[in-house]
């Protein structure tokens, strides 16, 4: 009788699995053709901006003044995002000599001109915590007296190019409306609901939280061993285009970075000092971009779909060196702490685009307006 049962419920036990993943297969062949359908071609080369758009900025700029007073560090505000800096370090930016006609736009007009920069290396939380942690990196790069007219109304920044990346080819959200929902929840302190803002199943954004989770990487051995993107999209001329900086070991001298002790809480740092600064080796990049096809899926607006490399593959535009150089001192690292990056420090030719880019603009202008005026006031108590 015993093992008549144990028969019986284990052939109901194999029925069910057979059920279960058929269900899974089904509702797996149904995503893909869902999403083969929607995810496909042709997409427009132009910005659609919805309605609305400008109140939810302006609600996501309260919100990242909000974490930037929540992670102030005694009298020094700190950045929204990206807080912690591995260091700026001075590198050098040189067109290709060879380049097609269709790349050569902006910064890129003039094969073999070397531009003069700074890169700034850090990690994406808005607070500084330890480098084994899970996190975004970041790098941006400041072209230094670029001519011509910008964006940007700053005259301080007037002659300057920046281009802004992190660590992952897709961003976790899709567009304003998204970030500021997942936003607020952060600043709130709720993180669990950025990618669950109510109990609906339809509003769950299953694949932006495996984006998300993919983003949050280890510590790589040092800041200069990434890949780094651009993520949303960006003029090239007449083109919409994106980019990225890829490592080039091969175009510098033979170096291996020595071990480093990853309990220590800022060994990011001191793998960049170690080889900089100590060994005195180079780092080298090499700067890439990828023309939009608008005949596939390469949207504009929803800077969560990877654009596909098998159909517009990345092409090199300008090699990337970054010196053996002493960065790491209170002046320099105070310096880097004022340093603004802006994707909207940039000629027309560059023109980021796209609804995150357009958040950008905003909350990028207004928190490090903030920044300055709330740490130039600190330092003036300070003095008096």
């Amino acid at each position: 009788m015993l093992t008549r049962f144990w028969l019986w419920l284990g052939r109901l036990v194999g029925k069910l699995l057979l059920l279960l993943a058929a269900i899974g297969l089904g509702g797996w062949a149904l995503g893909e053709a869902y999403y083969g359908w929607k995810f496909s071609g042709p997409v427009s080369t132009e910005e659609q901006v919805p309605p609305g758009e400008a109140a939810l900025t302006q609600a996501i700029i309260e919100d990242a003044i909000r974490i930037v007073e929540q992670h102030r560090d005694n009298t020094r505000v700190l950045r929204d995002a990206h807080a912690k800096a591995h260091g700026c370090v001075k590198a050098q930016v040189s067109v290709l000599p060879e380049l097609d006609a269709e790349l050569r736009h902006g910064v890129f007009a003039e094969p073999g001109k070397t531009w003069q920069a700074w890169m700034r290396l850090s990690n994406g939380n808005a607070y500084p915590q330890f480098d084994r942690a899970r996190d975004a990196r970041g790098m941006a790069i400041k072209l230094l007296n670029v001519p011509g007219e910008k964006l940007t109304s700053s005259p301080q920044h007037a002659r300057e190019q920046d281009f802004v990346m992190f660590n992952n080819s897709q961003f976790f959200v899709r567009d304003v409306a998204e970030y500021r929902s997942n936003f607020a929840a952060q600043a709130d302190g709720k993180k669990a609901l950025a990618f669950f803002p109510n109990i609906n199943p339809m509003s769950w954004e299953i694949r932006h939280l495996f984006i998300a989770l993919k983003t949050l990487a280890p510590a790589p051995e040092s800041p200069v061993a990434n890949t780094y993107n651009s993520i949303a999209p960006f003029r090239l001329g007449p083109n919409a285009s994106k980019y990225r900086v890829i490592p080039a070991p091969e175009a510098c001298p033979p170096y291996q970075l020595p071990e480093q002790n990853q309990d220590l809480p800022n060994f990011l740092r001191g793998a960049l000092y170690q080889q900089l600064s100590l060994d005195r080796m180079p780092a080298c990049f090499t700067l890439q971009v990828q023309l939009q096809d608008p005949a596939h899926y390469m949207p504009i607006e929803d800077p969560s779909v990877q654009w596909s490399e098998a159909i517009s593959p990345f092409r090199s535009v300008a090699n990337i060196v970054v010196p053996a150089q002493d960065f790491d001192s209170r002046e320099q690292n105070l310096f880097c702490d004022n340093l603004s990056f802006n994707p909207w420090h940039a000629l027309p030719e560059h023109r980021p685009i796209g609804g995150i880019n357009r958040l950008r603009k905003a909350v990028y202008e207004a928190v490090s307006a903030y920044r300055l005026e709330r740490n130039q006031a600190g330092a003036a108590g300070a003095t008096q």
